[in-house]
C-alpha cells in the first residue's frame, strides 16, 4: 500500500488529472514563466546585438584600429630549412609554391606601376596591385638556375615581410657574422641593394587589396671553399620610415636572423 501510494504521488506530480497541473504547474502558469524568459533572453540578445553593431561601427575594415603589436613588419626566410644541400623539395618548393603567385605571366595581368612613387589608391574601392614578376629576382629567380644556386654551393635565400596595413617605404641592409672573422661572407642582392621601391606601397588590406603580393628581396649567398663547413650566421633587418629594429624585448621585430653550412 505504501509503495502503491508513492507511485501515485508521482504520477500526480508529473501530472495531475485533478487540477491540470504538469510538474507542478497549471498551463497559465507554465505561460507566464516561458514568456517572461523569452522577453528576459530576447532583451539580453538584442542588447547585445546593438552593442555588437555599435562597435562594428566603429571599425575600419582593411585597417585593425589597435595594431601596437605589428606595426612593425616582421620578416620571414624560405625556405624554412636551413642546410645548403640541393634536394628535389627545395627546388619543388620554389618553383611551385612560393613564386607561383609571381611567375610573369600573372604578374602581367596587373598594373605598371610609377617607380620611386607611392600608390597611394584612398579614394579607389578596389586597389590595384603592382607588378612583381620573379624575372626581377634574376639569377635567383629559378628561370636560368632551376636549382636556385644550391647546385653550386651558392644557395639564394627569399625573404618575405610580413604585410601590415598602411606600411611606407622599406628598404633592406643586410650584414653577416660568423665564425671566420677575418672577412664578411660575400652576397649579392636582387633586387639590387636588396632595395624595395615605393610602388608596391601601402598595403590596404586583405579586403581592399585582395590580389596584393608583397615584394620578396632573395640573398644570393657568395660561398668559397673557405666558407664550406663553417656555419655562417646572417641577419636580416628592415630600414624605413617609423620602422623599428633594435628592440632588446623583441628579437624577431623587424629583423630575421638564420645559420647556414655548406657541406662540399
Amino acid at each position: 500500500d505504501e509503495c502503491r501510494g508513492e507511485r501515485e504521488t508521482w504520477k500526480d506530480f508529473i501530472y495531475n488529472p485533478t487540477t491540470g497541473e504538469f510538474l507542478g504547474r497549471t498551463a497559465s502558469s507554465w505561460g507566464l514563466i516561458l514568456l517572461f524568459y523569452f522577453v528576459f533572453y530576447g532583451f539580453l540578445a538584442g542588447m547585445f546585438s546593438l552593442t555588437m553593431f555599435v562597435m562594428l561601427k566603429t571599425l575600419d575594415e582593411n585597417v585593425p584600429r589597435y595594431q601596437d603589436r605589428v606595426a612593425n613588419p616582421g620578416l620571414v626566410i624560405r625556405p624554412l630549412s636551413t642546410t645548403v644541400i640541393i634536394t628535389q623539395f627545395i627546388i619543388n618548393y620554389y618553383g611551385f609554391v612560393l613564386f607561383s603567385e609571381y611567375n610573369d605571366s600573372i604578374q602581367e595581368r596587373n598594373d605598371l606601376c610609377l617607380v620611386g612613387e607611392y600608390t597611394e589608391q584612398n579614394n579607389e574601392h578596389i586597389k590595384k596591385v603592382c607588378q612583381f614578376k620573379r624575372s626581377m629576382l634574376r639569377q635567383c629567380s629559378g628561370l636560368p638556375d632551376t636549382s636556385f644556386g644550391y647546385a653550386e654551393g651558392k644557395p639564394c635565400i627569399i625573404i618575405k615581410m610580413n604585410r601590415v596595413s598602411r606600411t611606407t617605404f622599406l628598404t633592406f641592409h643586410l650584414f653577416t657574422h660568423g665564425t671566420r672573422i677575418d672577412s664578411l661572407l660575400q652576397m649579392q642582392y636582387f633586387p639590387p641593394e636588396g632595395r624595395l621601391d615605393k610602388m608596391f606601397f601601402p598595403y590596404y588590406g586583405k579586403k581592399a587589396h585582395p590580389d596584393y603580393v608583397q615584394p620578396l628581396v632573395a640573398v644570393k649567398l657568395l660561398l668559397t671553399r673557405d666558407d664550406y663547413n663553417i656555419e655562417q650566421t646572417v641577419e636580416c633587418k628592415v630600414e624605413g620610415s617609423d620602422v623599428r629594429n633594435n628592440d632588446d624585448r623583441d628579437k624577431f621585430q623587424g629583423r630575421v636572423t638564420f645559420r647556414v653550412k655548406s657541406k662540399f
